[in-house]
C-alpha cells in the first residue's frame, strides 16, 4: 500500500520559515518523482515545487514562491521535504506531497493528506 505522510505544518508569522516533510512508503522511492502542492480555500490545487527522480533529481518552482522554497529529497529516509521561507499570508494553504512514476508537476498518481500552513502577521 503506497501512503505519503505529511507533516511539519502549523501556524507562522509573516516572513518566518517552515520546513515540511513527507514520509513514503509502498513503492520504489528513488524511482518516482515527487512534488509538493497546496490548496487555499476556494481555490484549487496547483503545483509548489517538484523534483524528478533520482537519475537527475531536476527541479521546478512556481513563480510566486521561486527563491523562497527548496524542495529536496532524502532517498536513504524515503522522504521529500519542502524548506520555505520568507513566508505571506498568500502563502497560507493546505500542503500535499505527491509521487509518480514519471512526473509530479502536472498531476500525480499518489497523494498524502495534507498538512495545514497558516501565515499571520
Amino acid at each position: 500500500e503506497v501512503k505519503l505522510v505529511e507533516s511539519g505544518g502549523g501556524l507562522v508569522q509573516v516572513g518566518g520559515s517552515l520546513n515540511l516533510s513527507c514520509v513514503a512508503s509502498g513503492f520504489t522511492f528513488e524511482d518516482y518523482a515527487l512534488g509538493w502542492w497546496r490548496q487555499a480555500p476556494g481555490q484549487s490545487r496547483t503545483v509548489i515545487a517538484c523534483i524528478s527522480d533520482s537519475t537527475n533529481g531536476l527541479t521546478y518552482y512556481a513563480d510566486h514562491v521561486k527563491g523562497r522554497f527548496t524542495i529536496s529529497r532524502q532517498n536513504a529516509k524515503n522522504t521529500v521535504l519542502l524548506h520555505m521561507n520568507s513566508l505571506k499570508t498568500e502563502d497560507t494553504a493546505e500542503y500535499y506531497c505527491a509521487a509518480d512514476s514519471r512526473e509530479a508537476c502536472t498531476g500525480a498518481n499518489y497523494w498524502g493528506q495534507g498538512t495545514q500552513v497558516t501565515v499571520s502577521f
